[in-house]
């Protein structure tokens, strides 16, 4: 984390995403918020201050804008209309996201919040991204980056992110488990100071594989990578079927829990925490965190938008700042 000069404040970057979606309208909404509940830190937030005006005029609230809340104008580079994408706009929305990752890396930012930004429409515009995750791991010289969701009572971390199911298996490697671990388990003892984190690791297949009948990856990769992690120092178990590690008392026992593939480990952290859950990207130089919905396009500009998943982020990012998150 970057130093602060004494008796100042961290500021923290908060990108609006894509400018179509509703990251406009939830950053306005923050705003407000944040007037009568504070974070303890700072925020900047990067977007065409004309359309966070206009989303506020849309909404019936007031112009984002103040001491603890202030707009630093990057200019769209075509006009926008809510729930209308334009691939015109999508070297804007990346822009949104060099500022903030520069910003962090030099330490002028204590850490980056990201509103949500709609996949398709930057490829559509010839440009390569599979998602925030992995752009601002080679903003940072190609880390190695770990999506973490954390809920109120549950944490699911993730070996591999936004890939094809028929590719998920070649790419959990014993190099990519080795890496995922040690990361998540210097991270949760970094950021949320948890002296010796307790990581469930699922299995790929059904049952675990069923001691090899329903697949070998578990016997072969998943459970030769925990048993290095355990003679490194990581208190890590399994592997759990998926379809059960997930159960109280499971859950009671353990810090967080390592899903093999997104859809394995995220529909269960969404059903317990849609709507309040947050981002977390390990493995950076640099504090990430995020809302756990997409661009929700339909709602843009209509005032039915939720900003507690962003609110959440934020907070979390505040908490990870200033070193007083609890687990």
């Amino acid at each position: 984390m970057p130093a602060t000069v004494a008796g100042a404040r961290p500021l923290l970057a908060l990108t609006s995403g894509e400018p179509a979606g509703i990251g406009p309208d939830l950053c306005v909404q923050l705003a407000a918020t944040l007037a009568n509940h504070d974070t303890g830190c700072d925020i900047l937030c990067l977007g065409d201050r004309t359309l966070l005006e206009a989303r506020a005029t849309q909404l019936g609230l007031p112009l984002p804008g103040s001491a603890t809340f202030r707009i630093e104008h990057l200019p769209l580079a075509a006009p926008c209309t809510a729930g209308l994408l334009d691939p015109r706009n999508a070297p804007y929305v990346l822009a949104l996201l060099d500022r903030a990752a520069s910003g962090c890396l030099r330490g002028e930012f204590a850490g980056m919040v990201t509103a949500p930004v709609q996949k398709s429409v930057i490829n559509d515009a010839g440009i390569a991204f599979t998602g925030h995750t992995e752009y601002l791991a080679a903003a940072c010289g190609g880390a190695h980056p770990v999506m973490l969701l954390a809920a109120e009572r549950l944490k699911v971390a993730l070996v591999t992110t936004h890939l094809p199911l028929a590719q998920v298996s070649a790419a959990i490697t014993p190099q990519a488990l080795d890496d995922t671990l040690r990361i998540v388990d210097a991270d949760l003892r970094r950021l949320w100071r948890l002296p010796r984190p307790r990581i469930a690791v699922c299995g790929l297949n059904p049952h675990a594989g069923e001691g090899g009948h329903l697949g070998r990856e578990e016997i072969d990769v998943i459970a030769p990578a925990i048993a290095r992690a355990r003679a490194a120092g990581i208190d890590a178990t399994g592997p759990w079927p998926a379809d059960t590690v997930f159960v109280p008392r499971q859950l009671d026992q353990h810090d967080v829990v390592l899903a093999m593939f997104h859809d394995q480990g995220l529909p269960t952290l969404k059903f317990a925490g849609f709507g309040s859950a947050v981002n977390v990207t390990l493995g950076l130089p640099m504090l990430r965190t995020s809302v756990d919905h997409g661009t929700a396009l339909d709602l843009a500009g209509t005032g039915r938008a939720d900003v507690g998943s962003l609110e959440a982020a934020t907070r979390l990012a505040a908490r990870l700042a200033t070193g007083s998150v609890t687990a």
